[in-house]
């Protein structure tokens, strides 16, 4: 039961955090592993767990999304797609105890991102040199195919630095290729019988309230509160990691 509980409290908690601003998988990665869930199938069940919300937070971006060609869609979603296939076999072939090494530096690079992410796209938007929009997308997918910890950030930044401008239309692009990149990361990772659907359905639940109750408490939260929080709770469990690589 306590497992359970602090499953339920991690997804709730998850989805509160990334109504705010994001960082949700701080909290469910690591709960997973702490109730004994291996790295690999944890990583995999906890992409299951946040995926319905990347989905409704582009349905939010509706009208921006439409601004954009059919054709820029498409070319995106199937860059997303190979870009998060290849990022989920590569979890797939990866031997456990390497895994478990890595996950530490994972966690270390998405913390950093969330946490100087504003600073890094201002930087960026100085630049008087665009990078190619899709060989930068294929490759963030790539990494938000195998760990999907600080996907979104690591999109708003590469969208920058492709001269993007429009902070609405990014945000939107940022859901839309975030649930694209996960939904066939987690086909890979059901058919590889990686995936825990009990947990799974239970934290995307709790998740799924969490957004909504979330959503009503941003209005009356700093959202630089909420950030520091998740940069202190993406340190913690970065350090945590170290500690049993």
């Amino acid at each position: 039961m306590l497992e359970w509980s602090v499953l339920v409290v991690a997804g709730y908690l998850a989805g509160v955090l990334n109504a705010i601003a994001g960082g949700g998988s701080f909290l469910t990665f690591p709960a997973l592993v702490w109730a004994g869930v291996p790295p690999i199938v944890a990583n995999a069940t906890s992409a299951v767990a946040v995926l319905p919300g990347y989905l409704g937070g582009a349905a939010g971006f509706r009208r921006e999304l439409g601004e954009m060609s059919r054709a820029s869609h498409v070319k995106m979603s199937l860059v997303g797609l190979t870009g998060g296939l290849c990022g989920g076999l590569l979890l797939l072939i990866t031997p456990a105890d390497v895994f478990s090494q890595v996950v530490p530096l994972l966690l270390l690079l998405a913390t950093l991102m969330f946490a100087f992410g504003q600073q890094l796209l201002a930087r960026i938007r100085k630049s008087e040199h665009p990078l190619p929009l899709l060989p930068g997308l294929f490759a963030v997918a790539v990494y938000g195919g195998y760990f999907n910890g600080g996907l979104g950030i690591m999109l708003l930044a590469m969208f920058a630095a492709a001269g993007m401008s429009n902070m609405l239309l990014m945000n939107g692009l940022k859901n839309w290729v975030s649930f694209v990149i996960s939904l066939i990361s987690v086909v890979a990772f059901a058919l590889a019988g990686k995936v825990l659907w009990l947990e799974a359905v239970v934290m995307m639940l709790a998740a799924t309230l969490g957004g909504y109750q979330g959503a009503a408490l941003s209005r009356r939260l700093p959202a630089n509160w909420v950030k520091a929080f998740v940069v202190l709770v993406g340190l913690v469990m970065t350090a945590i990691f170290f500690a049993r690589a």
